[in-house]
């Protein structure tokens, strides 16, 4: 497929992602996602971040598998994962599951460093070299459990989860700064919500559950 053609999907899927917006307003209490959002969304190549033998299906909305039995997140739902996050030019990301690296890019478009943690050393290699040459120089990544979170560099701004563990691990609650945000998935794998966390100034901390989802398993860590 050429450019032009993958060009012509990412803008087809940016519009489904708007329209899906729209009918989840009343899960997501807004009937449109920031514009930043969906620039990056507009920008970022989504073909350059599955297997090449997959590529004519970046663009759709589902998720695709990328091996070790992960997959790459369906496209709205990456959406709504980083539109939850608030994110601000100057924050510092931490990622838990690369994958192949696709949220990664999009973080990257958005804040000012991300620092993502993958436990499949074959994905993690994958991700680093997309990463690298898509020009995504503010990305930092290493191979690890992402239960424990990255803690030479925390506290985080924010800090997005995207495998589900039954429960959220305590030290990416600690990692987050106070007045930071976090989106996970939990709970068991017939009942996965996206819960979007909220720690205050105080570092008191709040949850509020999103939608259903269904993710990949937090394995003693992730995936993308």
């Amino acid at each position: 497929m050429t450019d032009g053609e993958f060009l012509e999907l990412r803008e087809t899927m940016v519009a489904e992602i708007a329209a899906k917006t729209i009918f989840a307003c009343g899960q997501l209490g807004k009937a449109a996602l920031g514009s930043r959002v969906m620039q990056a969304l507009a920008k970022v190549p989504r073909h350059e971040f599955v297997p090449v033998e997959l590529r004519p299906y970046a663009y759709a909305d589902t998720p695709l598998p990328i091996g070790f039995d992960k997959t790459i997140s369906q496209p709205f739902i990456v959406a709504v994962m980083t539109d939850l996050l608030d994110l601000h030019p100057t924050d510092t990301v931490l990622e838990i599951g690369t994958g192949l690296g696709y949220q990664a890019a999009i973080l990257s478009e958005l804040a000012q460093r991300v620092y993502t943690v993958e436990i499949i050393e074959e994905l993690a290699a994958q991700a680093r070299h997309r990463l690298a040459r898509q020009g995504h120089a503010n990305v930092e990544s290493r191979i690890g459990n992402g239960c424990g979170g990255w803690p030479e560099h925390a506290p985080f701004d924010k800090i997005i989860v995207t495998a589900a563990p039954e429960l959220i691990p305590p030290p990416l609650i600690y990692q987050l700064k106070p007045g930071g945000r976090m989106v996970i998935p939990a709970g068991i794998p017939s009942a996965q919500q996206l819960i979007l966390v909220e720690k205050d100034a105080d570092g008191m901390v709040s949850t509020r559950e999103i939608l259903p989802v269904q993710f990949s398993l937090l394995e003693d860590t992730e995936t993308d």
